[in-house]
């Protein structure tokens, strides 16, 4: 039977579990952190297939003893608790298989990790730094609808409000996981601020999502890192264009650079901007694994291709669309206020079809 298969399936990862458990324990592994790290990733990445196993086949014995019950049993009122339980577990049963053919799917391995996000103004002169603005004030408030930190590493003001470009950490929970499905270019239709004659005008900005990479996933060294230091420019008070705190880093080999001009400390400033120069060499790596996932997925759900249309705003019609999956949602101020958990979540349901599909489930 298919589900006996599938049970096995799960069941054969116990004894990788168990052994993972049993060297999370071991005071040798925990004397090797960047060991001890994994372990503990992979740890938490099988804990709920396990469980889901187990309680997948606790249904399953369940239903099979209320069958036998309903076969063999002559009580009648034994016979009526057996329909009662069939009634209540089989319509479990589908739900619960989908559910761990998801989980035995690998899932993104960066999809646990906090976010580092780049919002520029495109096409649109003054409107697209304006609109920019405004994506980042919805994803501000978003951040804090879902409980994570945003800190700004990064920003060069439009000349008539809103930024050419500005970026940004988000700290949380499965970050990444959620902020992936962002990464495109976003249109925007409106009679811009800077209109006089009222008429339409299509603007576009680009964000661009990128897992922030961990202590151990990129070899660093400060011997391949050029080191400058300038004022800071923008608002921050008396401590501005007085003070060598802006950090810029330069990584020799690859010619990435990097800036932080944000806090008033030289030291966070080059923390920061270390911590975001490491997670762009990783993403070097990770566009290949995304390019990857390109060359299998039609609606580009997720593949980072930073240079697709994703979304449109229509303003005249109060209308988003998401050109992913032909998404719409006609009430675009709330929206725009941050609210775009529904369509993160038929996203999500889109990719799940196609890992599904992928895996040939």
């Amino acid at each position: 039977m298919a589900e006996n298969t599938l049970l096995e399936k799960v069941l054969s990862l116990e004894g990788k579990f168990q052994s993972i458990q049993d060297q999370l324990s071991d005071p040798s592994v925990m004397s090797d952190m960047k060991k001890y790290v994994q372990l503990n990733k992979d740890y938490k990445e099988l804990e709920p297939i396990i469980k889901a196993g187990h309680e997948y086949e606790k249904v399953l014995d369940n239903l099979q003893s209320a069958k036998d019950i309903l076969l063999n049993e002559k009580d009648d009122e034994l016979r009526e608790m057996a329909r009662e339980e069939i009634a209540e577990l089989e319509p479990k049963v589908p739900e619960m298989e989908q559910n761990i053919k998801l989980m035995l799917i690998p899932a993104d391995p960066d999809d646990s990790k906090n976010a580092i996000v780049e919002i520029r103004g495109g096409t649109g002169g003054d409107e697209a730094a304006i609109f920019a603005g405004d994506l980042f004030r919805m994803y501000q408030h978003f951040a804090e609808s879902r409980g994570w930190r945003l800190e700004v590493t990064d920003q060069a003001p439009g000349t008539s409000g809103g930024y050419k470009q500005i970026v940004f950490k988000l700290s949380g929970e499965g970050v990444y996981g959620v902020m992936k499905y962002e990464s495109g270019v976003h249109r925007v239709q409106r009679v811009p601020q800077t209109e006089t004659q009222g008429r339409i005008q299509t603007s576009a900005a680009s964000v661009a999502v990128f897992p922030e990479a961990g202590e151990f996933d990129v070899d660093l060294s400060w011997d391949d890192i050029r080191l400058d230091l300038f004022c800071s420019s923008g608002p921050g008070g008396q401590g501005v264009n007085t003070t060598y705190s802006a950090v810029r880093l330069t990584h020799i080999p690859s010619g990435l650079v990097v800036q932080c001009q944000e806090e008033r400390s030289q030291l966070k400033n080059k923390d920061r901007a270390f911590e975001e120069l490491r997670t762009r060499l990783y993403n070097l790596e990770h566009q290949k694994y995304l390019d990857g996932i390109a060359a299998k997925r039609k609606t580009m759900v997720s593949t980072g291709d930073r240079s697709a249309k994703i979304r449109t705003y229509n303003y005249p019609q109060g209308r988003v669309t998401d050109h992913r999956i032909n998404w719409s949602m006609y009430n675009l101020p709330v929206f725009m206020d941050g609210d775009i958990q529904e369509c993160i979540d038929q996203l999500q349901i889109a990719e799940n079809a196609e890992r599904l599909k992928e895996a040939g489930e």
